[in-house]
């Protein structure tokens, strides 16, 4: 029945999954939470596979008006100096400031100091895709629904995307979990009674996957949700790059949304960086950005090792709170051969959604609609609402048994270490 838009749905999960306390006393568990709030899959049946669907979200530009505000903060760590940009969603206003994306402003001085409160509203952090930014659609279809059911949502920009400036020679990669660590800290101190959530989506989920791997037992967050993630990018990119489609849209696209990005900020990376911009010009394809961007910059030999290293696979085993991942296997960028199906398996705390249709941060219904808004704010609701969010800890599972060898597996153990406090 797929082609006729019913998508198939899975859950791969613990065979224990994580007991969660709801307020009105009972226990549940999360699997029994993520399919109970996860509606059936009827997408467009003219969008039959996941290249059309991804082709079509091009074709959709319009979507739920969402109204920012911004505050630019400052690195407090030296070793990510620089700035990045903060997105709040806020109530409908009539201004625009120029050089920012629709819709947003900036907080004056005078509202910012003032932002502050006591209250317990559930708020969510979004993290965005590869060159994204708040403004983007998949995003503002997928959390519109939350500020009226009583969210608050903010948007932790990438460093250089969505009109934000670059200050330093510090970009962002697919381990950038410099700025959402700073970001989480900041909202902990100033709205000490809000409970966190976050959400990422594609090259955003793979770095709140990282982000809640490397926190472990000390995360802020009561749950998160990963959209679309690549998880393997060394996988992903090697899989694209055997097809013709994938190399030559998929890759080439990407690619060139990277060197547009660039070129924005030539003058300033020409100041802050050693970058050689010419080179960066002289790229046609996503893996090749990535050498002559990532390996100078973060000290990769090759972007393949860059790749391994930036993966959020291992991040699965390491994560202790509640987690829900959402992939479609038709997914033509983030592939079903890069889904670690066997670590979501060992992790009580973590479940993957996956449907058969759905393409790229798409799951387009008839009416031009998103299926995963659905499964994203039924998830959310439930967590924020209707369970007990003092029992919401970061919680160890059993360990494995001792190896046999003298040694210990550490998932978080990567070749670029990543200085959190």
């Amino acid at each position: 029945m797929e082609w006729l838009g019913r998508a198939k749905i899975e859950f791969t999960h613990s065979p224990t999954p994580r007991t969660i306390k709801e307020k009105d006393g009972h226990e549940t568990d999360l699997l029994k939470i993520c399919e109970s709030n996860t509606p059936p899959c009827h997408l467009n049946p003219l969008l039959f596979n996941g290249h059309v669907q991804t082709m079509w979200t091009a074709t959709k530009p319009h979507g739920p008006l969402m109204y920012y505000k911004r505050k630019v903060f400052q690195a407090e760590h030296e070793a990510y100096e620089g700035s990045f940009a903060v997105d709040f969603v806020v109530e409908p206003h009539e201004g625009r400031d120029e050089g920012l994306p629709p819709r947003t402003v900036h907080y004056s001085d005078e509202e910012f100091a003032s932002i502050g409160s006591d209250d317990a509203k559930p708020m969510l952090v979004v993290l965005h895709g590869l060159s994204g930014g708040s403004h983007e659609v998949y995003l503002r279809h997928t959390v519109a629904p939350l500020p009226e059911q009583g969210w608050e949502i903010c948007v932790v920009n990438s460093r250089g995307c969505a009109g934000s400036k670059i200050t330093s020679g510090i970009l962002y990669n697919a381990r950038a979990t410099w700025d959402i660590r700073q970001t989480i800290r900041w909202l902990k101190r100033t709205f000490p009674n809000r409970p966190l959530f976050g959400i990422g989506f594609s090259l955003g989920a793979n770095i709140i996957t990282n982000y809640c791997g490397e926190e472990g037992l000390d995360c802020p967050l009561k749950a998160a949700i990963a959209v679309s993630n690549p998880f393997s990018l060394d996988i992903a990119s090697k899989t694209m790059s055997n097809t013709l489609i994938g190399k030559e849209l998929y890759l080439r696209v990407l690619g060139t949304a990277m060197k547009s990005l660039i070129e924005r900020h030539k003058k300033e990376l020409k100041q802050h960086t050693k970058l050689n911009l010419d080179a960066i010009a002289n790229t046609t394809y996503l893996y090749e950005f990535d050498r002559e961007i990532q390996c100078p910059t973060w000290g990769y030999p090759t972007e393949s090792a860059y790749y391994r290293d930036a993966s959020s696979t291992d991040a699965i085993l390491a994560i202790k709170i509640p987690f829900l991942a959402i992939s479609a296997t038709d997914d033509p960028i983030a592939v079903k051969e890069a889904i670690p199906f066997e670590e979501f398996r060992q992790n009580p705390n973590t479940i993957l959604l996956t449907t058969s249709l759905g393409g790229h941060l798409c799951w387009f219904e008839p009416g031009g609609t998103r299926w995963n808004t659905r499964p994203v704010c039924n998830f959310l609701n439930h967590m924020a609402y209707k369970v007990d969010l003092d029992s919401l800890v970061p919680t160890d599972y059993p360990p494995r048994e001792k190896a046999f060898a003298a040694s210990e597996y550490d998932p978080m153990r990567r070749k670029m270490y990543i200085v959190r406090n």
